[in-house]
């Protein structure tokens, strides 16, 4: 059995000329803890539209989550919210918690070809999160829900959306994320996939269920160091 940790060699990626990464628990590590503060906007969100309690929101909130790939996209199809206002409120967040990675700039800075951020939340929350890494000049574009007609992720046909918006050829293109579900469709197109997992892998994560699937053979490489990792595929 192929060790997915192993750090790759240079002839792993020599074909790779379209970088993809996620945003949220990919380019900033999951201790980071940011998104915590878009989650428990989501759970406010909920709460006051349905007027429930906490925990009925937070569990319409995650049904949601699982059952459609965003907590938006339900609340679109069941509730017929307007997506600008969710987006807007959610992303209303503190992003001194986010820390300069030189190490994960010079990293992104050297890779050849070009680099995108694919993510389910939008454009304004891209930049001010990539931009507290210090590495948002590295990327060439962000493709971000809006970008997606609010279809997100794991949809098949976003990723063939994304593909064809910005001319990647799918069998020179590598996807970076945190959740094994994401890297599906990636992996069916022919795109070399790697799954970005906690430091800790034994640290206990409020949704188990997303990372079900992790051994499956959609992922290609598993790492918690995405700088160290980067810089192994390129040496």
């Amino acid at each position: 059995m192929t060790d997915k940790t192993r750090l790759p060699d240079s002839a792993d990626f020599a074909h790779v000329t379209e970088w993809v990464f996620d945003l949220d628990n990919t380019l900033y590590p999951r201790h980071t803890d940011l998104f915590s503060q878009i989650d428990k906007k989501m759970t406010d969100y909920v709460r006051t539209l349905l007027d429930l309690d906490h925990e009925a929101a937070r569990g319409i909130q995650k049904k949601y989550y699982r059952e459609h790939g965003t907590t938006l996209q339900g609340l679109m199809l069941h509730h017929g919210i307007e997506p600008n206002d969710f987006l807007e409120k959610v992303h209303d967040i503190d992003y001194s918690w986010v820390k300069p990675d030189l190490a994960l700039g010079e990293a992104i800075k050297a890779l050849p070809g070009r680099k995108f951020i694919f993510t389910n939340g939008d454009t304004p929350h891209a930049e001010r999160t990539a931009r507290a890494l210090g590495i948002l000049d590295h990327f060439d574009d962000i493709f971000d829900i809006v970008a997606a007609d609010l279809k997100p992720k794991p949809a098949p046909e976003t990723y063939d959306r994304f593909l064809a918006r910005h001319g990647v050829h799918k069998h020179k293109a590598a996807m970076f994320e945190d959740l094994p579900r994401n890297l599906l469709a990636p992996h069916a197109l022919g795109m070399r996939t790697v799954l970005i997992v906690p430091n800790n892998l034994d640290e206990v994560l409020d949704e188990v269920w997303e990372h079900e699937g992790k051994d499956g053979d959609h992922v290609e490489y598993v790492t918690d160091d995405l700088a160290g990792f980067l810089k192994s595929a390129m040496a």
